[in-house]
């Protein structure tokens, strides 16, 4: 008989998790599966879902998904088989100490966080647990405290084998997110489909930032979108020399998947940085790539450039 996901906790429901975790407990809510799911937020988010629920605003309708508990203690919710992590890439660190006396040997942890080395830094502070390398495609963010709205293309869960346990079974982790209806594709090496979301969100991250424009107008835009082509050519230089076996056509594939987003859709790093935030996942998309083109001897000027114009702002 195959184990079953009986406890999931979201850690992080931003646009993100605020869409996979209110899919998650809207299915649970039809009384169908004896699944408890928890909340990890914060602020005036975690007031609004406390009240009245999470309101999930979609294409396809408007759902209300209430979670067993919603906390910004994880001290406070059972041992979970399931997290989902869904902060930001500065966060990272700080919740991997706090979910790590709360996990058992084969507690699945699945980091749905832009970046391509994120189970490696995982990995340097939490020993235990079973760390599927994954990423997710969705355009959401949060509207209001408590409402989160998603456009375009339902959102897609890629994940693949932990490295440390080649031989683990996660079969019944993939029947969970057929049976919560959240589209999920499963890869036994997952890592050229991570490095394809990187060179995605890469590329329009820092160009939207650069630009103060929507997806749809930095490729609406010849010299804006020719920058955004560079900087995916020169992150696929990066990939390349650490070993990532990429199809030939990658970045007009790449490109392709952009204009299939909303036009007016913006970047989270891009409303970050609008904002002003101090904290931003710039460095997961410039510095990281300017360290290791020094590391490789590869030339990224675009990057480089682009990046350096931000932080100088």
């Amino acid at each position: 008989m195959s184990k079953k996901i009986k406890n999931v906790c979201v850690y992080g429901v931003g646009g993100v998790g605020g869409y996979f975790g209110g899919k998650i407990a809207y299915e649970i809510s039809k009384g169908k599966h004896a699944i408890q799911v928890y909340f990890i937020a914060r602020g005036e988010h975690l007031k609004a879902i406390r009240k009245q629920g999470l309101h999930l605003l979609t294409d396809k309708g408007e759902f209300v998904c209430y979670p067993n508990v919603a906390t910004d203690k994880v001290e406070q919710i059972p041992i979970p088989d399931l997290y989902l992590l869904c902060v930001k890439g500065y966060d990272l660190d700080n919740t991997v100490a706090s979910i790590s006396k709360k996990i058992h040997h084969d507690t699945i942890i699945l980091p749905l966080l832009n970046g391509v080395d994120i189970y490696e830094r995982i990995r340097t502070n939490l020993h235990q647990a079973i760390v599927s390398p994954a990423c997710a495609y969705v355009s959401s963010s949060i509207e209001n405290p408590g409402t989160i709205r998603q456009k375009g293309p339902e959102g897609q869960i890629v994940f693949g084998k932990d490295p440390k346990y080649v031989d683990y079974n996660y079969t019944y982790l993939i029947e969970f997110f057929n049976e919560m209806g959240i589209g999920n594709t499963w890869y036994d090496n997952p890592y050229p489909v991570i490095w394809e979301k990187y060179i995605f969100i890469t590329a329009l991250s820092l160009m939207t930032a650069y630009s103060g424009k929507t997806i749809g107008k930095v490729l609406a835009d010849d010299k804006l979108k020719s920058m955004t082509e560079n900087i995916m050519k020169e992150v696929v230089l990066i990939g390349r020399a650490k070993n990532i076996d990429f199809e030939q056509d990658i970045v007009e594939k790449t490109l392709q998947k952009a204009r299939n987003f909303p036009y007016e859709t913006k970047t989270s790093f891009q409303r970050d940085y609008e904002k002003g935030n101090a904290r931003h996942e710039g460095d997961i998309f410039g510095g990281t790539l300017i360290r290791w083109g020094k590391e490789y001897n590869i030339s990224i000027p675009i990057i480089t450039e682009v990046y350096g114009a931000l932080m100088a702002r």
